[in-house]
């Protein structure tokens, strides 16, 4: 990584793209570097599927209820969140539980029993998401070795609503897991929603924005903090969609 420079610079210049990694060469870079990023073709590759099978699942973060937690006080946000184990080639659904973080991993929200709506039947059952799981676990294990994975799943939606919306409003964090996948789903008459990676233990980083569905950030959570920064409307009902996933060796997280 290279050192930030323009940090402030305003939201309405160019858009850097991200560094984008080839499929072939995306365990090597997690290794090397605790993250890449795959192009919208790069993960059609890793997963050997369709545009098509992977855009069926996009109209759902079009019924994803709103997020009562928000510290706050913002109405920003709405989401939906399930979770599975990964074990090869078995992906398996897990009774609906609530997400929680420690407060070391989220002074904003961390402590706190999250109950959110779980993901719709069409979106788990779609054969293209079980792909998905397998693949992106297949990669945790390529770089720490081959074990079940507990994966949770959350489907976002950030508008402007209040004019301004967060994606990530506990700031630049780590969430306590192994590795995270950041999934642009849509991105729509907005400004801002740059996406920053640090080193755990240092000042470098980069910074890029991820415009097109489908690009895909992977991350080493022990040795990357991410965030991404706040968006404002360009037009109306402005607003960025992500899947995130995150990956756990040996159990979900808990109180």
């Amino acid at each position: 990584m290279v050192p930030f420079r323009g940090m402030m610079a305003d939201m309405t210049t160019n858009l850097l793209p991200p560094p984008i990694t080839a499929a072939a060469r995306l365990t090597p870079a997690l290794r090397d570097r605790g993250h890449a990023a795959l192009s919208a073709s790069g993960l059609r590759e890793l997963l050997h599927t369709s545009a098509a099978e992977l855009d069926a699942l996009r109209a759902s973060w079009d019924d994803l209820p709103p997020d009562a937690h928000l510290r706050d006080g913002g109405r920003y946000r709405r989401r939906r969140h399930s979770c599975f184990v990964v074990d090869a080639d078995a992906v398996t659904q897990v009774p609906h539980r609530a997400h929680w973080q420690p407060l070391e991993y989220n002074a904003l929200h961390g402590g706190l029993e999250r109950w959110f709506e779980p993901m719709h039947t069409s979106v788990v059952a779609a054969p293209v998401w079980a792909t998905l799981l397998r693949a992106l676990s297949a990669e945790c294990s390529a770089v720490k070795g081959s074990q079940p994975w507990y994966v949770e799943a959350h489907q976002f939606r950030i508008d402007t609503t209040d004019g301004i919306g967060r994606p990530t409003p506990e700031g630049a964090h780590r969430d306590g897991v192994d590795f995270v996948a950041v999934i642009l789903i849509d991105r729509a008459g907005i400004k801002g929603g740059e996406t920053r990676v640090f080193d755990a233990d240092g000042p470098a980083g980069l910074r890029f924005t991820m415009s097109e569905p489908w690009t895909t950030l992977l991350l080493d959570d022990a040795r990357v903090i991410h965030e991404s920064t706040p968006i404002q409307p360009l037009a109306p009902n402005g607003h960025r969609d992500t899947l995130v996933l995150t990956f756990r060796a040996g159990a979900f997280q808990g109180p």
